[in-house]
């Protein structure tokens, strides 16, 4: 059941339907009271069925006799991750989205979603995936199962926990069967959409075959990574940089086994660095750029995310990197998807 009907009940609904449905709601019992319009007008719990029925109130009063008539509610597209927070850290567990005319939108709920980033996501999905063959001879690799769940599947669901809910995805190769599993994604309460590439564009190129965001940021990803990186985290690094786009970034170390010199131009020695170690950092596929960034992108042209980094360098625009310190795993050769298999028994997706 779509979630802001799980936890509305309209004003001329009972006393008897609140508690049926505040009993199903179990550990998420609380109901918000609308009118015939979706209209806010109070909250209800259990227990102010009980101080109503201790004030005298009985199964023949109205619901609105009961209400808490000016509960906490997030307004719509007015919100920041840190106004989110505050909520959590005052143990709010259900509040609702109301938009600009008291009509709730949605429910979030901190144990199902953990914030709301307010974005689009973009996963590519179309690739061919020819180095997993033959497994991905009649099956598109991002619906190949890794452990219960097909691979994109994890992706979704992570971004449907801090708040996502229009999730585009770029399809070619038997990309049908993606539509198919997947829908308009209403089911899921998101809003899934499609676009799908006439010839091959590149890493970012069929980004601009999507015709609406919604929001000024995009997180772009590839949909064959099992990760779990904290996009709340990425999200407000990405804001308080004031970036252009931020680059999520996976680190490689290298250690030396010998004494390393480091000399000039002359070979003098400068100094000695015992079995040092050197880390670098390796594009990790996810993303976040600002929407105007997409005019830099040429239309019907193949173009790949790291053409879009170099013209951001070369703009003398505001590009930054995000360490992923948790799981990261680019499933792209069958010793990746071995390896998936048994980590999967081990992470927190």
């Amino acid at each position: 059941m779509n979630i802001v009907k799980k936890h509305t009940i309209l004003q001329t609904e009972t006393v008897r339907d609140a508690l049926i449905k505040l009993d199903q709601l179990a550990s998420d019992a609380i109901l918000f009271v609308v009118d015939n319009q979706n209209r806010l007008l109070g909250s209800m719990t259990d227990g102010d069925l009980r101080r109503g029925f201790i004030k005298g109130l009985d199964f023949d009063h109205k619901l609105i006799d009961f209400i808490q008539p000016s509960p906490k509610f997030i307004l719509e597209k007015e919100y920041s991750l840190d106004k989110l927070e505050s909520f959590r850290a005052s143990h709010f567990k259900v509040v609702p989205i109301l938009n600009d005319q008291n009509i709730i939108v949605d429910i979030l709920n901190f144990r199902t979603r953990s914030t709301l980033i307010p974005a689009d996501a973009v996963l590519m999905a179309g690739g061919e995936g020819k180095r997993l063959r033959p497994l991905t001879e009649t099956t598109p690799k991002p619906l190949l199962k890794v452990g219960e769940k097909p691979i994109i599947e994890y992706n979704i669901d992570r971004l449907q926990k801090v708040g996502i809910k229009n999730v585009n995805l770029s399809i070619n190769y038997l990309g049908d069967q993606l539509v198919d599993y997947f829908g308009d994604g209403s089911e899921r309460n998101l809003n899934i959409r499609y676009v799908r590439e006439a010839k091959p564009l590149g890493t970012i190129g069929s980004i601009l075959l999507v015709e609406h965001f919604e929001h000024d940021d995009i997180i772009v990803m590839n949909s064959d990574l099992l990760t779990n990186i904290d996009y709340a985290d990425f999200f407000r690094t990405y804001k308080d940089s004031g970036a252009d786009m931020a680059v999520a970034a996976t680190s490689y170390h290298v250690d030396v086994p010998y004494a390393v010199l480091e000399v000039n131009e002359t070979n003098t020695v400068k100094s000695l660095k015992e079995k040092p170690r050197y880390t670098y950092y390796s594009n990790a596929g996810i993303y976040i750029l600002k929407k105007d960034i997409l005019k830099m992108i040429p239309e019907d042209q193949f173009f790949d995310i790291t053409d879009l980094m170099d013209r951001i360098i070369e703009m003398n625009l505001k590009l930054i990197t995000y360490p992923i310190n948790g799981y990261w795993l680019d499933i792209g050769k069958h010793e990746d998807f071995r390896k998936a298999q048994e980590d999967i028994k081990h992470i927190k997706l």
